[in-house]
């Protein structure tokens, strides 16, 4: 018991900004709208999880919100969190935003986190010094579904690349993971039909993925469709029974809510009394990003940013996160490692890096670009 005139020690606060930005106004309907919380639900729940290992280490954790309206600039928000006394950054934002808030920042004794871009550039010649990628990078999502194709043995693919910027991205990562695991890409087509998994209008008999897809021999079809425009639309619709993965369908993610195993029902459990909905991937790649600061912050026996950043960047540093295993950041691009489950909508169907694909130091590596083939050069 302490005497009459001592005092508790005062717990250090350790400040983390999240930035992210307003989600567009839903339409009338929509079969799964996206959660207006989404990302912010795992921060919460994070930061309540940091703060029960801090009452204990003299540590007191807090998230400061910033959610930008349309328009609004990210670089002063960034700016402002930081004024604020936020030594640690979680970026919802998509890559040339983050680069922004990195550059603007760079010099700056802040850490930053990437939960949500999954461009391959931001870990090659984009990469920043300054920012640790919780999100998976587009090599990591192909190379974990081409893993389990090629364990499957279906070798022959048919791709089917939507318009968009992020589509095509997708596709060029599942061309490289073909030729890395030994698949032939039988077909590469562009959709060219709109939006028509939203627009529910035709039958299967007059289907355009009908007429598309007739002619070609492949084992499944892989859709590169970021935005959910059509990748749902062509199951069941296609010419010969063929199943449909990629971005829609059998999908490789961080998270599924059927994911149970490795204590990860306990953590479903607790996010849905907390948020009172299922946890996404989004929501998973920020927890652990705050995670990852209590982590290193316990481990480390340390506050500074700055000493943070060479510790997560180490050996030494490793963040339990219900994957069975404890995850760790690749030194040359400051990508995190973790498996991947391999899900389809309602179950879930293997955890990649499949059994015999091996690596030198870990089976994890197995999944996006190894060290000798980084273009990143961290400085």
């Amino acid at each position: 018991m302490l005497p009459v005139h001592a005092q508790a020690p005062q717990p250090v606060d350790i400040r983390i900004g999240l930035i992210t930005r307003q989600l567009p106004p839903p339409t009338v309907f929509e079969f799964d709208p996206v959660p207006e919380d989404v990302g912010l639900a795992g921060g919460r729940l994070a930061v309540r999880d940091n703060n029960t290992t801090g009452q204990f280490t003299g540590h007191r954790y807090s998230l400061e919100e910033e959610t930008l309206e349309e328009g609004q600039d990210a670089v002063a928000a960034a700016r402002s969190l930081v004024a604020r006394g936020a030594g640690f950054l979680v970026v919802n934002l998509p890559a040339d935003e983050l680069l922004s808030i990195a550059d603007a920042l760079k010099g700056e004794n802040v850490v930053l986190f990437n939960v949500r871009a999954p461009d391959d550039r931001l870990r090659g010649a984009d990469c920043r010094s300054n920012v640790f990628h919780m999100a998976p990078s587009h090599a990591m999502l192909t190379d974990a579904l081409a893993q389990f194709l090629a364990f499957k043995q279906w070798r022959r693919l048919f791709l089917i690349v939507g318009p968009q910027r992020g589509d095509k991205l997708y596709a060029e990562a599942m061309r490289r993971a073909a030729r890395k695991f030994g698949l032939v890409i039988a077909a590469d087509k562009p959709w060219e039909f709109g939006p028509l998994a939203r627009a529910k209008a035709d039958s299967p008999t007059t289907a355009e993925a009908l007429v598309f897809t007739r002619g070609v021999d492949y084992d499944i079809a892989v859709v590169a469709d970021e935005a959910g425009d059509f990748g749902d639309y062509v199951p069941f619709r296609t010419a010969d029974a063929r199943p449909v993965a990629g971005t829609q369908g059998l999908i490789a993610t961080t998270w599924h809510p059927t994911f149970e195993v490795w204590g990860a029902a306990q953590a479903q459990s607790r996010f849905q009394r907390a948020a009172d909905r299922l946890m996404r991937p989004l929501d998973y790649q920020v927890w652990m990003a705050v995670r990852a600061v209590g982590e290193a912050v316990t481990r480390n026996k340390a506050t500074d940013p700055g000493e943070m950043k060479k510790f997560m960047s180490g050996a030494g540093f490793a963040l339990p996160a219900y994957k069975g295993v404890s995850l760790s950041f690749r030194p040359w691009d400051q990508q995190l490692r973790q498996p991947l489950l391999i899900v389809q909508p309602r179950f879930m169907v293997s955890v990649a890096p499949e059994a015999g694909f091996l690596h030198q130091r870990t089976p994890l590596d197995t999944l996006g670009f190894d060290q000798p083939e980084t273009a990143c050069r961290l400085q």
